[in-house]
Formats: C-alpha cells, sequence, structure tokens
C-alpha cells in the first residue's frame, strides 16, 4: 500500500524549473495534499521529490518542514514524512474550531457584502450544482471550500480569514463527503443552497442556523469515518 501511495504522490507533483525550488516544491507538495490527491498517511519520499525536481534534498526538506508546521505534514523519525493523519477526536477537535471561526465571519460578512460578493458567492454556488450532478469528490471539495470562502471573504477580517483557511487545509485532505452516498451528499448540497439564500438576502439569523446545520452534519460523517479508509491515526501513534 505505501508504494502505491508513494507513486499516486510523485504523479500528481508537476516540477517547475523557474523561480524558487524550495517555493515550488512547497506550492506542489501543498496542492496535491489540499487535493486528497495524496491520502493521510502518504509517504513522502524526499530523494524522489528531488530527484522530480532536479534538485537537492535540501529545498525539498524545507519545504517538507514548512508543511510539518501548517500540519499538513507529519516527521516519523522511523517512517520520514507523512501526509498528516490525525486520530478522530483531533479531526473532530479541528472541525469545531473550523466552525466557531467560520460563524464569526459569516456574521459580520452578511452585513458588509456587496452586490460583487453576492455574485461571487452565487457563482461558487453554481460550480457545486454541476459538481453535485456530475460527482467528482475531489473537484466537490476544492469548489465546496471556493463556496465557503466567498462567503466569509466579504467580512473582511483577514487575520480571521487566514485562521479559518488555516483550519480549513488541516481537514481538506480526509475529505469526507468520498464516504457518503448520494442521498446524504444531497442534504449537505441542499444546506449550501440555503446558505446561498440566506447570504443573498442577508438574514443574519438563518445563515448562521443553517452553517450550524451544516457543520454538525459534517461533524456526524466525521464521527463515522470508517477505519477502513485508513485515513485516521491510532490515538496510541500521536
Amino acid at each position: 500500500m505505501g508504494h502505491g501511495r508513494r507513486s499516486v504522490l510523485l504523479a500528481q507533483l508537476e516540477p517547475r524549473r523557474t523561480g524558487s525550488p524550495q517555493l515550488a516544491i512547497l506550492d506542489e507538495l501543498r496542492r496535491v495534499i489540499l487535493e486528497g490527491g495524496a491520502p493521510p498517511g502518504t509517504p513522502i519520499p524526499l530523494a524522489e521529490v528531488a530527484a522530480l525536481f532536479g534538485v537537492s534534498p535540501i529545498p525539498v526538506r524545507e519545504a517538507l518542514k514548512t508543511l510539518v508546521g501548517e500540519n499538513l505534514v507529519a516527521h516519523r523519525p522511523n517512517a520520514g514524512y507523512v501526509v498528516a493523519q490525525l486520530t478522530r477526536r483531533e479531526l473532530s477537535e479541528i472541525y469545531l474550531v473550523r466552525g466557531v471561526l467560520e460563524s464569526a465571519a459569516l456574521r459580520a460578512a452578511v452585513e458588509m457584502a456587496t452586490s460583487a460578493d453576492i455574485a461571487a458567492a452565487a457563482q461558487a454556488h453554481a460550480m457545486l450544482e454541476t459538481l453535485q450532478t456530475d460527482w467528482d469528490p475531489r473537484s466537490y471539495h476544492r469548489a465546496s471550500r471556493h463556496f465557503h470562502l466567498a462567503l466569509i471573504v466579504p467580512c473582511r477580517m483577514h487575520r480571521l480569514q487566514r485562521m479559518f483557511e488555516s483550519a480549513w487545509n488541516v481537514t481538506e485532505p480526509f475529505q469526507p463527503m468520498r464516504w457518503l452516498p448520494g442521498a446524504e451528499r444531497a442534504l449537505l448540497h441542499g444546506e449550501h443552497t440555503a446558505m446561498l439564500t440566506a447570504f443573498t438576502t442577508r438574514d443574519a439569523e438563518a445563515l448562521l442556523r443553517i452553517a450550524g446545520q451544516h457543520h454538525d452534519r459534517l461533524a456526524q460523517v466525521i464521527a463515522s469515518l470508517p477505519e477502513r479508509a485508513g485515513l485516521l491515526a491510532d490515538p496510541e501513534d500521536i
């Protein structure tokens, strides 16, 4: 399983030969992880990444250290670098933090949103509609992130937004919606639609209520993630 996951990660990296090698490696590793191309627990072979980019191991190691600081990568003394795993409890805690930050941002955003902000949110939701019909879990997760960000960007609270994005990044590689049957995915998508309606009509209380329901539903998904998925860490390994 380790070899298969390793080849999956390498195959999705797109080496860039211009600019800073460390930044290029950092951007590519982060992109593949956040898009779900390298599930939690996937080994990151330092030497092979260096060879792919045509560099020494040094910029790869520095990029990986940055990703460790972002909680996207973990370093294991006897196993090298891997895409970070969390215990079920840790993942639930991050979702809780994400929900609190989103609620704070939404309350301000719904009052400050311009017509351009509302149009951007509607456009982001239209992409979700398309992907819900032509189901592609990785693309849907990316579009869902874009939609949620479109709802909070109008708050103009940049530090809060960065904290929210940081929390979202930690949870993104788990992509829980890929484990849901179609009927349950439809319920989550329906909440996206209801959130857009409340945002468009500037109904802050409705928006916060629906966002809370949406968060609770996601928390239930986390609680039921199948152990066979191989995404979650054993509490004793942390």
